[in-house]
């Protein structure tokens, strides 16, 4: 012992000095204690100047993001639906955006490969990787919306539609259990206009992907890009969504190069810029898992390189 005051711990790292990031969050989002707070602890920590920002009901998304150009990163907490809407308001706008994971299935997040814990992702923030995807904007009766994910008619929205009583006690679950919900699906006669060209199909939906992946990272289809300046138009043709499994089987397969698919005949895949999905049956509609009072017809269309997301994926770890 030498009496001496011992010396100071060493400073805190301030790997992201200089920068302001603006948090956008949704507070409805998600189930149980949220992890947002200790995120934006540690990017105060890591030297950030912080503003955050709560979605308020019936205030446009633009409002949060109107003096984005003051800014240097960009989160958005929420669901798929909080992520897209807010991603689709910052479009063109060139910040990179964190798709934070505060939502029920995140799979904007998963599809991006980001890490869950507050910690590693404000190391993706101090990263700053980006990438530069497209973004699908869906237009209902002159409404314009955008999404990151995917839209869809028919079976996939109705079981987001019977999944919202169960997400609260089961989380993720709730999607699994609703699909085993649609045994018996309306099926109709869709009309589509795919780049100009018309054509029609029967069956149970369609979807228009961006990106690709599924809970758990499992491949929809494979060969759907995020950047690729298209939409991957799914038609579901299966009697009913369990009958979809062993497309994704399929899907696994491919990406693991296993050789040729062991079952097809369920879906057929379009490459498209431009859809317009009418039905003789008006179906309802989802855009990133938000399911809307609209109904058919609606018109997707693809905005090439739209939002730059913060992730630590390569650009080939995105794509299925």
């Amino acid at each position: 012992m030498t009496g001496q005051t011992p010396p100071p711990n060493p400073p805190k790292s301030k790997a992201l000095s200089g920068k302001k990031v603006l948090v956008v969050f949704n507070p409805k989002s998600g189930k149980g204690e949220s992890t947002l707070p200790k995120f934006v602890d540690l990017l105060r920590q890591n030297g950030a100047e912080v503003v955050e920002r709560e979605l308020q009901a019936d205030a446009p998304m633009s409002d949060y993001v109107k003096d984005l150009a003051q800014f240097q990163v960009l989160v958005g907490a929420g669901g798929d639906g909080t992520v897209s809407s807010l991603a689709y308001a910052a479009r063109y706008k060139n910040v990179p955006m964190l798709a934070y994971p505060a939502g029920t299935a995140n799979l904007i997040a998963q599809n991006l490969d980001l890490p869950k814990t507050p910690a590693e992702l404000v190391e993706v923030v101090i990263g700053a990787n980006a990438v530069r995807v497209d973004m699908g904007e869906v237009e209902v009766r002159g409404e314009k919306s955008g999404f990151c994910m995917l839209a869809g008619a028919g079976a996939d929205a109705a079981m987001i539609r019977d999944s919202e009583e169960l997400k609260v006690k089961f989380g993720a679950l709730a999607y699994v259990m609703s699909a085993m919900k649609q045994i018996n699906p309306k099926k109709t006669t869709f009309h589509l206009v795919i780049d100009g060209q018309e054509r029609e199909f029967e069956g149970i939906g369609v979807m228009v992907a961006n990106f690709g992946m599924a809970n758990y990272r499992l491949p929809i289809t494979n060969d759907i890009s995020p950047n690729d300046g298209r939409f991957t138009v799914v038609l579901l043709r299966a009697g009913n969504i369990l009958r979809l499994v062993p497309n994704l089987i399929d899907s696994v397969r491919a990406k693991l190069n296993l050789g040729d698919p062991l079952f097809g005949g369920n879906i057929e895949t379009l490459e498209a810029r431009e859809v317009q999905v009418d039905a003789e049956i008006p179906f309802p509609l989802q855009y990133d898992g938000e399911l809307h009072v609209e109904t058919t017809p609606f018109t997707a269309k693809i905005l090439p390189g739209a939002i730059r997301f913060l992730t630590q994926a390569a650009e080939e770890e995105i794509k299925t």
